[in-house]
């Protein structure tokens, strides 16, 4: 079982004007009925690129939450933050993640090539930022759970088998 906290972007929902469907719903539901995960952090902020950095770096710093998913601040946007506030706090970038899932959500939507989001890690923390609507979030997760538990074992060093291959990998 691992850890993981929920951090939505939302100006009008920290301020009590928007309920937060995509991060406390959608995200929540989804996360867990599909993973053996526990959400253990949650918070919606405004889409203010220091308080978004602060707290990603809190948390991950913290060593309670295995992985983080954003939501909200992804687009072209001038309110849309989160990638950049995410890059200044990640010391290893995971480009792999949202290349797939703009890959994979093209299909669905032309506008999936607007995502700016992006993944890394920070101490033993993942980070994934996605959109802010609940339709792209469901089709975000769609393509990163079955990938989310292995990362996580990588960057724990715990010993994993690739699929298939029948190659053991450890990072220690």
């Amino acid at each position: 079982m691992f850890t993981v906290g929920i951090l939505t972007m939302s100006d009008k929902g920290s301020r009590g004007e928007r309920i937060d469907v995509s991060g406390n719903q959608v995200m929540r539901d989804i996360v867990t009925a599909a993973m053996d995960c526990r959400v253990v952090k949650y918070e919606m902020i405004p889409d203010e690129k220091d308080v978004i950095a602060r707290t990603l770096a809190a948390w991950s710093d913290e060593g309670i939450v295995d992985v983080i998913l954003t939501t909200g601040g992804t687009g072209l946007t001038p309110r849309d933050v989160t990638p950049e506030a995410t890059l200044s706090v990640i010391e290893k970038e995971v480009p792999g993640i949202p290349e797939a899932v703009r890959i994979g959500t093209l299909s669905k939507t032309p506008m999936a090539m607007l995502s700016r989001a992006v993944a890394g890690v920070r101490k033993k923390t993942l980070i994934i930022n996605m959109p802010g609507s609940p339709k792209a979030v469901r089709e975000y997760l769609d393509i990163l759970v079955p990938v989310i538990p292995h990362a996580v074992q990588m960057i724990k060093g715990v010993q994993t088998e690739h699929e298939g291959t029948g190659q053991v990998t450890s990072s220690k």
